[in-house]
């Protein structure tokens, strides 16, 4: 295991270590605290958290509340309230509650992200131009044009030679090995002593002991307690988080969030008590331990151990980086921070204002601030979704029909009533209610509307296909404490079990698709976005064009799933016959070579019409008679098997011609070597149509039911 998280522990100690250095002037801590935090972070938290692959340390998100926190009350107070925070996340992690913090909207973490990243930048820009940061982002803009206009010292080119090095550095393969920070720091550092610029330097002469311990923070007590909430939840959350993201970046051991949450209480006690910053688990840490090739935890100690003997022992040489380069560091880290791509992937699920408004309110109003307006938000917007309702109205021969779908109440009265007036006195009214939820305010209107238009002579023939939500209450029965999930609308049955008698046939497409584009199409949408770029099915389905035959129905399969051939008969040509017919083998071609399906699966059914025709009832159709010439291997087999089960012959034939196709395949040179070299498998499926039952077939087992998932 060493073999592999050694080498990455170096890779990760060499990029915590100018990291550390930056996000600790950010914070406005002393440059030690940061590197005690990695330390700690690194030993304490890797060793006992619940993640394997995850590194923790300093975190720029936390630097806004650190710098805050240390203007109000001081540095040495600030530790206090950090190890206050470690005491509390202790506790939460004791009483296991860390799957809570999943709660939190991530549109809402990533746009406090976004916002901490545009101050963070604002902020350090006026230290690379050579001057202070002001004391907000706004008057960090506003001072920015007169930055540029008068400052051209020395100190500006090593912050611009950084910021250059930074961007150049990961365009350059060959030079990966050496992470892109500690490499433009290497750079601006050796520049300056080599041309003797006037900059300002990293003092780490009293090495850890300029990190000094905590003292009670003096002021209001609700101030302080909300201080160290705010650091506790804040870091939390943040770690909790990077644990998810982390799991889906290797295939090891799954998280324990629990002990995360706990470890990373005690990593910030002892790093509070220490003179640390606030530990957090870190993105940018943990993405490169995991691409570094790390497998267990024994990375993260040792990337912490690195730091503590680097920092003992080569204390002078990190003294020779200009505070300009790190500023420039983080001004770099703060534009990364904004990251647009986590705001297209919210899009989809309409989650991006929350994103935007977060990021603004953090950076115009506050870091607190701002989070409790993005919650804000992301609630209101929840509630609208969970409050949602639809009604439409339809009118066909004189028979009206209202559909209600989502959750009906009381907001969703005043549409309801607005649809239900528009219904004529005395009309037949088919009322469907697809509705997961219906409160008494709801439910009074539509019952008072039902009687009054039932007295006027009118007929209202209500079905509910969701829950009995109306019948319940009109029989005064107790109703369903929470909302049941959710279900599509009888979307399996054919178009003659759901419109009225009256209805013609013509418009059955084009109210099948209205009925799609309403219901389904918004369940569906994000999935097909995610597979719009490619295909990737598993399977080549080749059944019959029998319009009774579902596959994704019988499969239980979804868009993407299954790559599918239909033909009369779900029959496959042998390879070279006559006539010849390209269609099948050009889809059998592409889905192995192209696709690379790794099952062909031929799906045949009971009361098959092609199979009618080969016992003797031939239609005259010339062009059906041509291609059930392909049948006759089927027919011949059949013809030379002994009956042995006490089936009709036309059922026998239906069986027979399924497995004569999977001999047909095989008589493709591709499929053949495939299926003989293991990368291949050819299946049959036989689906009897009565009884609605899958059935597998084989030479040995000519029908067997396929297992049924058994609960419990």
């Amino acid at each position: 295991m060493l073999r592999h998280d050694l080498p990455a522990s170096l890779v990760v100690f060499l990029v915590a270590v100018p990291l550390s250095l930056g996000i600790s002037v950010a914070s406005g801590a002393p440059l030690a605290a940061g590197l005690v935090a990695a330390v700690v972070g690194g030993i304490v938290a890797g060793a006992l958290g619940g993640s394997v692959v995850q590194v923790s340390g300093p975190a720029a998100g936390l630097s806004l509340v650190v710098a805050e926190l240390v203007q109000v009350y001081g540095w040495r107070a600030t530790c206090m309230i950090t190890l206050m925070a470690g005491v509390l996340q202790l506790l939460l992690g004791m009483f296991r509650v860390a799957r809570a913090a999943l709660a939190v909207s991530p549109a809402v973490v990533h746009g406090m992200l976004a916002g901490v990243g545009i101050v963070i930048a604002l902020a350090q820009l006026h230290i690379v131009l050579g001057g202070q940061p002001q004391r907000s982002a706004l008057e960090n803009l506003l001072e920015l044009p007169e930055q540029i206009i008068n400052n051209h010292a020395h100190g500006v080119a090593a912050g611009v030679l950084t910021i250059v090095v930074l961007l150049v550095w990961t365009r350059l393969p060959k030079l990966k090995v050496v992470p892109a920070p500690l490499a433009a720091l290497v750079i601006a550092s050796l520049t300056a002593v080599a041309l003797g610029w006037d900059i300002t330097k990293v003092d780490l002469t009293g090495g850890f002991g300029s990190a000094a311990g905590p003292l009670w923070p003096k002021g209001d007590w609700h101030a302080i307690v909300g201080a160290v909430v705010l650091v506790a939840v804040l870091a939390g959350v943040e770690s909790l988080l990077t644990c998810v993201a982390a799991d889906r970046m290797h295939d090891g051991p799954r998280a324990d969030l629990d002990r995360e949450l706990t470890a990373q209480g005690a990593a910030n006690l002892i790093s509070g008590t220490l003179g640390g910053l606030p530990i957090s688990g870190v993105v940018v840490r943990t993405t490169t331990n995991v691409r570094a090739g790390a497998r267990s935890r024994w990375s993260a100690v040792l990337h912490g151990m690195w730091v503590l003997l680097a920092t003992l022992a080569f204390a002078s040489i990190i003294g020779l980086i200009p505070l300009e380069a790190l500023a420039a560091l983080l001004l770099f880290i703060g534009v990364k921070m904004v990251n647009l791509g986590n705001a297209k992937d919210l899009s989809g699920h309409g989650e991006m204002p929350i994103y935007f408004v977060t990021m603004g309110a953090v950076v115009v109003i506050g870091l607190a601030e701002g989070i409790v307006i993005g919650l804000g938000l992301a609630a209101i917007i929840a509630l609208r979704r969970l409050t949602w309702v639809s009604v439409e109205v339809q009118q066909h021969a004189g028979r009206w029909r209202i559909a209600v779908t989502g959750s009906l109440t009381f907001l969703g009265v005043p549409r309801l009533s607005e649809a239900l007036r528009t219904i004529p006195t005395g009309a037949p009214v088919d009322l469907d209610l697809h509705v997961d939820f219906m409160d008494h305010a709801a439910f009074e209107t539509l019952h008072a509307w039902r009687l009054e238009h039932e007295r006027t002579g009118g007929t209202v023939d209500i079905d509910e296909l969701h829950d009995d939500w109306y019948s319940a209450a009109a029989n005064g029965t107790r109703v369903y404490p929470a909302k049941s999930p959710p279900q599509l609308d009888r979307w399996y049955l054919p178009w003659a079990y759901r419109r009225g008698a009256a209805d013609p046939v013509s418009e059955d497409l084009l109210t099948g698709t209205r009925e799609y584009h309403r219901r389904t199409a918004p369940l569906v949408q994000p999935l097909l976005t995610r597979l719009a770029r490619k295909q990737t099915p598993s399977h080549l389905f080749i059944t019959c064009a029998d319009s009774r035959i579902v596959p994704s129905l019988i499969t239980a399969s979804g868009p993407g799933d299954l790559f599918t051939v239909r033909n009369i008969g779900n029959l496959v040509p042998r390879y070279g016959s006559a006539p010849l017919d390209d269609s099948v083998a050009a889809a059998v071609e592409y889905a192995v070579k192209v696709l690379g399906v790794r099952t062909i699966t031929v799906c045949g059914h009971s009361g098959c019409g092609a199979m009618v025709a080969l016992l003797g009832e031939a239609p005259e159709l010339p062009s059906v008679q041509r291609w059930l010439r392909h049948g006759r291997q089927s027919l011949a087999r059949f013809v030379a098997e002994s009956p042995g089960e006490e089936i009709g012959p036309l059922d026998r034939l239906c069986r027979t011609n399924v497995l004569q196709q999977l001999d047909n395949l095989r008589t493709y040179p591709m499929v053949e070597g495939l299926e003989r070299a293991g990368e291949l498998e050819l299946t049959a499926m036989y689906f009897d149509i009565g009884t609605a039952r899958v059935h597998a077939l084989s030479e040995e087992e000519p029908l067997s039911p396929v297992p049924e998932l058994r609960t419990g």
